[in-house]
């Protein structure tokens, strides 16, 4: 199988439109938590998400374009952007139908629904509007970065809730691996601020009420309440290892292992006992040869929610045993909340920095770890060689998708 490396990063996250500007916020713990702006949240017990701030959709397209795309789809677009530009990706030097698009949505556009169901319900079916369902659904994400990029080969929209943004990074890893393609564009995107989504989660109790910015996103606190509704997007460009070496390109990092399972027990909880994401964890570290007790770093799921928090930290311990209390783990949601389908992608771009610049992060936020748990959360950061990193996505339904990456390997 061909060796696969990350050339290029774009990101679009609640703490920067960029990933200079977002890397730089995790380093300061900037945390993008504020109360809602996008409607009225006086009937809300929910106050607070972590939207992204200041964006310009036509800093990357025309007005006319914009127009025809509703924002998971602007966010993609503007992440992608970035991601190739800093892979140097030249698609007039390239075979179109070789670089393809992996990029996922969990929801799609919860806006346009929202908007034409009140037209029908006010105005009747004839004033709802042509482009609904493209503008929608959840692949035009990939759909419109291949249209604006000329990407021409294999198109995938994976949608498997919170995990998205890492199966969509996985599945193409597998389609260089396996010779479907020389180059992906591949990440997760979402824009879920909206009155029904934020009243659907809330009605799970999913969503935490607190209203203090820098205590309602604390995973693995003894005081979480539930998750933040985060948005944005993060798109990497992946590519086969000789292709970005003959054309000379930077190689931030190398995609080692990509491992999935599904816990076939509940709609929203995890298995209590961790064990399907236990199984992704080792599934990623023996696809990609590396022994457990050669990782020193996860990059967990870590929503802030009772069970997962819980469910996952007994997912490590099930899967490395002892080795578990000499990881370090941390949650990027602690600081950007959760972005659902593009939560996955966002977070292997950071775990690419960290490798890169052997740092790690600290879990925001985190006083003191609830009962259970008792392994290392970061509760600071930490300035050190990681030579790998493994990030965790679970998602309703019973998704889990891990995905391992490391520096180059010379042999």
């Amino acid at each position: 199988m061909r060796r696969v490396v990350v050339t290029g990063l774009g990101a679009v996250t609640p703490i920067g439109n960029s990933v200079e500007a977002f890397w730089s916020s995790v380093k300061q713990e900037k945390t993008g938590f504020a109360p809602i702006t996008r409607f009225d949240t006086e009937n809300y017990k929910v106050k607070l998400a972590a939207e992204v701030k200041e964006f310009d959709p036509e800093k990357y397209m025309d007005k006319k374009a914009a127009r025809r795309m509703e924002q998971f789809c602007q966010f993609a677009v503007a992440a992608a952007s970035e991601a190739i530009a800093d892979a140097g990706l030249d698609m007039e030097k390239e075979d179109p139908y070789r670089v393809g698009c992996s990029i996922g949505s969990g929801v799609g556009s919860l806006q346009a629904l929202e908007r034409e169901c009140e037209r029908l319900a006010q105005k009747g079916p004839s004033r709802v509007s042509p482009l609904f369902v493209p503008m929608m659904i959840s692949n035009m994400a990939a759909g419109n970065v291949s249209i604006r990029f000329g990407l021409k080969g294999k198109s995938l929209n994976v949608a498997t809730a919170c995990a998205t943004g890492t199966n969509s990074i996985g599945e193409a890893f597998r389609a260089i691996q396996y010779g479907d393609a020389d180059v992906m564009a591949a990440g997760g995107t979402e824009s879920a601020v909206t009155p029904v989504s934020i009243a659907g989660f809330s009605a799970l109790t999913a969503l935490s009420e607190c209203e203090d910015p820098e205590r309602c996103s604390i995973p693995f606190d003894r005081e979480r309440s539930g998750f933040v509704m985060g948005e944005g997007a993060g798109v990497v460009i992946l590519e086969e290892l000789e292709h970005a070496r003959k054309r000379g390109a930077h190689i931030y990092a190398e995609v080692l292992g990509y491992g999935c399972s599904s816990d076939a027990y509940h709609i929203t909880s995890p298995a209590e006992d961790g064990s399907g994401a236990a199984r992704a964890m080792k599934n990623a570290l023996e696809d990609g040869g590396v022994r457990p007790q050669d990782l020193t770093y996860i990059n967990a799921h870590g929503t802030g929610t009772h069970h997962n928090d819980l469910f996952e930290t007994r997912a490590v311990k099930l899967a490395f045993g002892e080795h578990a209390y000499r990881l370090k783990i941390n949650s990027t949601k602690s600081m950007i909340g959760h972005l659902l389908g593009a939560a996955g992608a966002v977070e292997f771009i950071t775990c690419v920095k960290e490798v890169e610049e052997g740092f790690l992060h600290r879990t925001a936020g985190l006083r003191e770890p609830d009962e259970e748990m008792d392994l290392n959360y970061c509760m600071q950061s930490y300035t050190e060689d990681v030579p790998y990193a493994l990030s965790n996505s679970l998602g309703f339904g019973g998704h889990n998708a891990s995905i391992l990456i490391g520096r180059i390997r010379e042999s």
